[in-house]
């Protein structure tokens, strides 16, 4: 029985990033060899178990071979023939595709090494078109390691278009296209996830309301960008930039035009009433991929207030307060905070104005403080009963807005 160190692991090591999960392939081995050592066994569909000491993940090195339509559509084969190179053959990408043994020595049957000092996102072999999921696991690579200059090599690029083409991806099921877009908007650079995916001809079948926002144009007075596409893109990173790792407010930075895509062409550049234009195909996108409730209420709201958070200096008090009840902010302050990183993500994510100060913010959160700072128990000690103390409670939030925005003006 041999056992080697394999997949991210070692990519990251040799790329000099934090590694947090160590997976191993086991050689040589059967299940109850395993078992007699104490491992806990919790793979379903193949041999996985767990270290008795560390928890790490240990699999039996194993075949697959494609039966069916999708990411379930794989029969897989192991015992203790199978070799570890057959096993790292099966993996989507050559950065991923290394093993390291016990005493430190790397097994690179694929060139992994080679690909990972060139920057390339490279697949393993032919046998990558038999997974729909590795076109996703693409885009959220590039969106990890962009920044680190990494591209798709020129011909995975063909294969993923191959793949759109043969109508593989329509196979993908919602919950795993959203695991993988959830992941890919808490990376470093989640542009590269929509560009990937674009260029690969994905985007229009799994983001529909999202592709159809490229070359439509905007006034170029508030968006130089000029293509609401690119603006995206440009928001996307900027929430990364803000709420680094957060993907909640990735998908409000995602989602929050997509009513510009259905502006009328007489109308443009300009887009009025995009935000509540934008609910429909919002609610459709949140639906059909069975994105999370929190996800889904926090991006509906940024699509249709995030106008009124940039205008808050002229918004009238009792609006703000319509806001933040709106948001249920006076009860769950961190909703206002994840709304306001993806309104000020919005406005900087624009050509030239990346790095533009958002005093709104500070204005809407001192407004949240002062209204919630209105309590019910000096109403009550009034003599106040029933309808009465909300209203007198609604006045004095508005009151307590009021000087907010005098201080802040």
């Amino acid at each position: 029985m041999r056992i080697y160190l394999v997949g991210g692991a070692v990519r990251d090591k040799r790329l000099g990033r934090p590694v947090i999960d160590h997976d191993h392939v086991v050689v040589g081995a059967r299940p109850e060899d395993l078992q007699a050592q104490g491992y806990r066994p919790v793979g379903k569909d193949f041999p996985v178990f767990l270290h008795p000491q560390t928890g790490e993940e240990y699999a039996l090195a194993r075949t697959e071979r494609k039966t069916g339509h999708g990411y379930h559509g794989f029969a897989f084969h192991a015992d203790p023939s199978v070799t570890l190179e057959e096993d790292l053959a099966r993996r989507d990408l050559t950065i991923n595709a290394m093993a390291e043994g016990e005493d430190g020595t790397l097994v690179d049957p694929f060139n992994g090494l080679r690909d990972l000092e060139q920057r390339l996102l490279r697949h393993v072999s032919p046998a990558f078109v038999e997974d729909p999921v590795r076109l996703l696991r693409v885009a959220r690579f590039a969106a990890r390691f962009a920044p680190l200059g990494f591209t798709v090599a020129p011909e995975t690029m063909a294969l993923m278009q191959e793949m759109v083409r043969a109508g593989e991806v329509d196979h993908l099921v919602p919950e795993r296209v959203w695991q993988e877009t959830r992941k890919a908007l808490g990376e470093a650079q989640p542009s590269a996830f929509l560009r990937v995916l674009r260029e690969s001809g994905a985007l229009a079948v799994l983001f529909p309301e999202v592709d159809a926002l490229y070359c439509v144009p905007q006034r170029a007075e508030f968006h130089p960008e000029i293509d609401t596409g690119v603006h995206v893109e440009m928001v996307l990173d900027m929430a990364a930039r803000i709420a680094p790792g957060n993907d909640v407010v990735g998908f409000c930075a995602l989602t929050h035009d997509l009513g510009k895509a259905l502006t009328p062409d007489d109308v443009l550049p300009r887009h009025i009433g995009h935000e509540h234009v934008g609910v429909r195909p919002l609610q459709r996108l949140t639906a059909r991929l069975k994105v999370p409730t929190e996800h889904a209420t926090l991006a509906e709201h940024v699509c249709r207030e995030h106008l009124n958070a940039h205008r808050a200096f002229e918004l009238k008090p009792a609006t703000v307060l319509k806001l933040l009840a709106s948001l249920d902010a006076l009860r769950r302050p961190e909703r206002l905070d994840l709304f306001l990183a993806a309104c000020e993500a919005d406005k900087r994510g624009r050509l030239g104005h990346q790095d533009d100060a958002y005093p709104q913010a500070d204005y809407l959160r001192q407004a949240r403080d002062a209204a919630a700072a209105v309590r019910s128990e000096a109403f009550v000690a009034q003599g106040l009963a029933g309808p009465a103390i909300g209203e007198a409670m609604t006045a004095a939030r508005v009151a307590a807005i009021g000087t907010v925005r005098q201080s802040a003006s």
